[in-house]
């Protein structure tokens, strides 16, 4: 594993699972919520949902601090648009993902239980409306986010061929 983006929307434990890939994997962790501009910050706490030119930046910042590490880094971002992960590849030749699929009813629920997260759980269904799917695409990996943090560890860890989490 070189370069990795835990994506999915807000709720569905993409946090969760970067830092427990990460830390399985020994790889530098980068937060994509944490390089958000303050304008976005701000739109998203009044309940705006963010526009393509709002994430343009955000994604090429992301996209950059991805680029210029040396060796593995796993990055946290909602990468819902398929134009979105296309810029992110761009950055970074031979980019993977780890798609963390969840029903929209769950994902608002584990976001109204997210204490002092600026992200609003009005806007859960805003994201769902603009998630284009990477199933299917190359270099993608789905995994389901109502199993257990170590159970999406373990297939993250059997699809990039690194052995099972009983290694650790």
């Amino acid at each position: 594993m070189s370069k990795l983006v835990v994506m999915g929307v807000s709720g569905c434990g993409k946090s969760t699972l970067a830092v427990a890939i990460a830390g399985a994997l020994g790889a530098e962790l980068i937060e994509g919520d944490q390089h958000h501009l303050p304008a976005s910050k701000e739109k998203m706490r009044r309940g705006i949902a963010l526009e393509d030119s709002d994430r343009e930046p955000w994604l090429d910042q992301l996209g950059a601090l991805m680029a210029r590490e040396e060796g593995p880094v796993v990055l946290t971002c909602s990468a819902l648009k398929r134009a979105y992960r296309e810029r992110l590849r761009r950055a970074v030749p031979m980019l993977r993902f780890v798609y963390v699929e969840i029903g929209e009813a769950a994902a608002i629920q584990r976001v109204r239980d997210r204490p002092g997260h600026f992200f609003p759980a009005s806007l859960v269904a805003d994201q769902f409306r603009t998630l284009e799917s990477p199933v299917g695409e190359a270099g993608v990996l789905a995994v389901d986010g109502e199993r257990s943090t170590e159970a999406q560890l373990d297939a993250v860890r059997a699809w990039l061929g690194i052995g099972s989490a009983d290694t650790r």
